[in-house]
């Protein structure tokens, strides 16, 4: 069979009177998993004798589909995978099947699928609750192999490169490497030596905070994926001793997670998902923490869409940073493209001078470093995410 006309074929659907193609093999286990989720729910007429796709039909079952899901991975690579899973919970409501444990421990973990779990945290009966931690657990796992050291490296590097200075106090402090590239001027080559006119260095290592971290985050439900990136993120720096990080998320009301840090897992079953947004009343919730505005880095993490007072947020966002406080505005920190959000609010906070842009989990770290370097967050932004800062 020729392949690409077998690739059709599945993509398709129905019958091989279309393509000219008969399935054989696998391929009719493909087909019927396909045609139960997009379909209509149904694989050709499953009443047909004989018929290896009778059934196909995912319906309310949990038992089917968790039958469905096993099918689903035996066929298909992990990554599509999620997107039937991800459309079978839209397309079908399936939504409510994520309460049974066995649906639950057929499921490939994903961040979409946290997110949904989250979504359904207060409603989820004990018996599905210890599954729906493991495929949370997992997925934060995966994630913090993924984006931890790059994380702390990066952050790591921008905070000794932001103590750098020209007046290293003792021989230990000086980068040798930095200070000969910047006096190769004074290259003496009767003496196979160079001169150093300029030291550069570090300042003395302090045991103290350097930076003090806020991760306000929104928990309305468009926002579920960035929820889950910036919880795990939130821990991986809190675990450095040089950042002091807070993370409060929000809905109408403000709940602080900072001592639930140490555990992402924890923290990301203590949000809830949905519900409504009150940006102004959480900003002023982080800015009353706010103890060392100077050194401190405020990430609001939303699309903007504000249910609470406009002309307040505003006013806060820019008493914050005329008091030196860094705020950066995240309309999303996902591998989604470009989000929904609202443009009347992204184009007041640029005119406050604070840019507001989507941004991904692996650019993520550098955007930091970047921050606390005192960079142009726009023009990184501009220049490293390919889009305009808005």
């Amino acid at each position: 069979m020729d392949e690409r006309m077998r690739r059709w074929r599945l993509v398709l659907g129905g019958d091989a009177d279309g393509t000219g193609c008969a399935l054989g093999g696998t391929d009719v286990q493909m087909d019927a998993a396909l045609a139960a989720l997009y379909n209509g729910g149904r694989a050709g007429d499953p009443e047909r004798e004989g018929d290896p796709r009778r059934g196909a039909g995912l319906g309310a079952s949990a038992p089917r589909v968790a039958r469905w899901l096993g099918d689903i991975r035996t066929y298909f690579p992990s990554t599509v995978v999620q997107v039937m899973q991800k459309d079978a919970i839209e397309r079908l409501s399936l939504t409510r099947l994520l309460l049974e444990p066995e649906m639950l421990e057929a499921v490939e973990p994903d961040v979409h699928l946290v997110g949904t779990i989250l979504s359904l945290n207060r409603v989820m009966p004990e018996t599905a609750r210890r599954s729906a931690r493991e495929v949370v657990r997992k997925v934060v796992e995966d994630l913090e192999r993924r984006l931890a050291q790059r994380t702390r490296t990066a952050v790591s590097g921008a905070l000794d490169r932001s103590a750098r200075t020209h007046r290293p106090r003792r021989g230990a402090d000086i980068d040798w490497e930095r200070t000969i590239r910047a006096n190769l001027k004074n290259y003496l080559p009767e003496k196979n030596t160079v001169v150093p006119s300029r030291l550069v260095g570090y300042a003395r290592r302090q045991q103290a905070v350097v930076r003090e971290v806020t991760l306000c985050i929104d928990q309305s439900g468009s926002m579920a994926a960035s929820v889950v990136y910036a919880s795990v993120f939130g821990a991986v720096l809190a675990s450095m001793r040089s950042l002091r990080t807070s993370l409060v998320v929000f809905d109408t009301s403000v709940v602080d997670l900072t001592d639930r840090l140490h555990d992402p897992v924890e923290l990301l079953f203590g949000t809830q998902l949905g519900g409504g947004t009150d940006i102004n009343r959480a900003i002023a919730y982080c800015q009353g923490s706010i103890t060392r505005p100077a050194n401190s880095i405020f990430v609001l993490i939303s699309d903007l869409y504000e249910g609470g007072v406009r002309e307040e947020m505003l006013r806060r966002v820019a008493a914050m940073t005329a008091a030196g406080v860094q705020v950066i505005v995240l309309l999303a920190l996902s591998d989604e493209g470009q989000p929904h959000y609202d443009r009347d609010n992204a184009e007041a906070l640029a005119a406050l001078g604070v840019p507001a842009f989507a941004c991904t989990p692996d650019a993520f770290p550098d955007l930091m470093a970047a921050v606390i370097e005192r960079r142009d967050i726009a023009h990184w932004a501009e220049r490293t995410l390919a889009v305009r800062a808005t």
